[in-house]
């Protein structure tokens, strides 16, 4: 471990006792866990030997590119298989799940921890009547992430706001095939989560809806076609060559390397593309809010990352404690002294961003702005019958949008047309909601 670290173990435990001054009493256990292969968990987990040192529990990690994580621990979970004491899930699994009583509700964390630091958004997201069941490692929602030198030769300005119109302008001009600069990268991938989750978040902002008021399925509506159409025109001029196989972390790396003018993706990669020590382009990035298109809903989503303990584990109590420690004040202070304020964990507590250190980060106040701007209970232009912007919170959404992702991304491959993929996801959700008795 960093002797730096193990320098601020005396500070943080003295600032954590009441989090963990029974563990000496209590019998040491393996936890394993879980997790997401994003870059604040893989940083987390290099902070572990502080769990380890303060409690005597040891970690075993588990850590899966997004689309298998959601495949594997929804697997455990439903069929009780134990594999794991805590779970990385997000807003959609958490309700359901705890309204299943498939986990620990997180309804007696010690007054240390301060729960109801927990911004509103992130902790009414992952309750289920009033219960948490889950606690944010970091919360986000989506917006514009911009090379300010490639949009400046444009002749061109950013706005603070943008329409999908002034995006799809920015980008065309800045794209440079010869140089390998993509005006705009955009997921792709299949999964719900992946590509599902930002075209479902464009669709909203262009009137269109997964189902209206009676569960009718709406892909045959002319909202999804223009929708669609845009997005899949908008990569062929500027998006990286096969964009239907990018996701997060691809999209990410292209940023990095400098061959992105803009990535529009969840609030959290601000960190990673502004680090220097990763990022090409770190002191030519810019920040705006997600686009929309003049209907009153941006296409921003809301999500947090988020710790949970499956009902099954034997080892409960610890993984409390490990869960007070990865989402607790001090860890993000842990994080901050070692790695500077930009690269804690965002999103998730109030006192951040009351924090006038972390006021000083140049996306802190954008983020903040866009989880604000998210509402989940009222996401589209017309109404809808469900919560949830990226995804509808209904136990049978995760199977059939994985399906309708993936229609789109043989669209994005040029394997189908827009129509014939649109018919498909008609079909097959209309399929499947009848099947579920909607």
């Amino acid at each position: 471990m960093d002797p730096t670290r193990l320098a601020l173990v005396p500070r943080l435990t003295l600032g954590a006792c009441v989090l963990l001054a029974s563990t000496a009493l209590a019998s040491a256990e393996t936890l394993t866990i879980a997790t997401v292969n994003n870059g604040d968990m893989i940083r987390m987990q290099g902070y572990t030997d502080d769990f380890t040192a303060k409690t005597g529990h040891e970690v075993e990690w588990v850590t899966l590119e997004e689309n298998v994580l959601r495949q594997r621990v929804t697997t455990d979970i439903s069929t009780k298989g134990g594999a794991f004491d805590i779970m990385t899930i997000g807003m959609y699994e958490t309700p359901i799940w705890g309204s299943n009583g498939w986990l620990v509700p997180l309804d007696d964390l010690s007054a240390e921890y301060d729960v109801n630091d927990i911004l509103p958004a992130m902790r009414d997201g992952l309750s289920h009547d009033g219960t948490l069941y889950a606690a944010p490692f970091y919360g986000e929602s989506s917006m514009v992430m911009y090379r300010t030198d490639l949009v400046e030769a444009t002749g061109m300005a950013m706005p603070e706001a943008p329409t999908w119109d002034q995006i799809a302008e920015l980008a065309r001009a800045m794209t440079d095939r010869e140089n390998e600069i993509n005006g705009i990268c955009l997921r792709g991938k299949a999964g719900w989560g992946e590509g599902g989750a930002f075209i479902t978040v464009t669709a909203n902002s262009f009137g269109a809806r997964w189902f209206d008021e009676n569960w009718r399925a709406q892909f045959d509506q002319p909202e999804w076609a223009n929708a669609l159409n845009f997005f899949v025109d908008l990569m062929a001029d500027a998006g990286p060559p096969g964009y239907a196989t990018n996701g997060f972390n691809e999209n990410l790396s292209l940023f990095q390397q400098g061959k992105c003018g803009m990535w529009i993706d969840a609030t959290v990669a601000a960190s990673f593309v502004t680090n220097p020590n990763d990022s090409t382009v770190a002191d030519k990035v810019g920040f705006a809010l997600a686009p929309d298109a003049g209907l009153g809903k941006r296409s921003n989503w809301l999500w947090a990352w988020a710790l949970a303990i499956p009902a099954g584990t034997q080892k409960a109590d610890a993984a409390k404690q490990f869960i007070e420690w990865a989402t607790s004040k001090e860890y993000i202070e842990l994080v901050a002294a070692n790695e500077g304020w930009a690269n804690v964990p965002p999103g998730a507590r109030t006192s951040l961003y009351e924090n006038p250190e972390y006021q000083k980060v140049p996306f802190a106040q954008k983020t903040l702005e866009s989880i604000k701007a998210a509402d989940p209970t009222n996401p589209t232009v017309q109404p809808v019958p469900y919560v949830g912007i990226q995804f509808v919170a209904i136990p049978e959404f995760a199977g059939i949008a994985t399906e309708v992702s993936q229609e789109f991304s043989a669209v994005y491959a040029g394997q189908q047309t827009v129509d014939e993929a649109l018919a498909k996801a008609q079909a097959l959700t209309t399929d499947a909601m009848e099947a579920a008795g909607y």
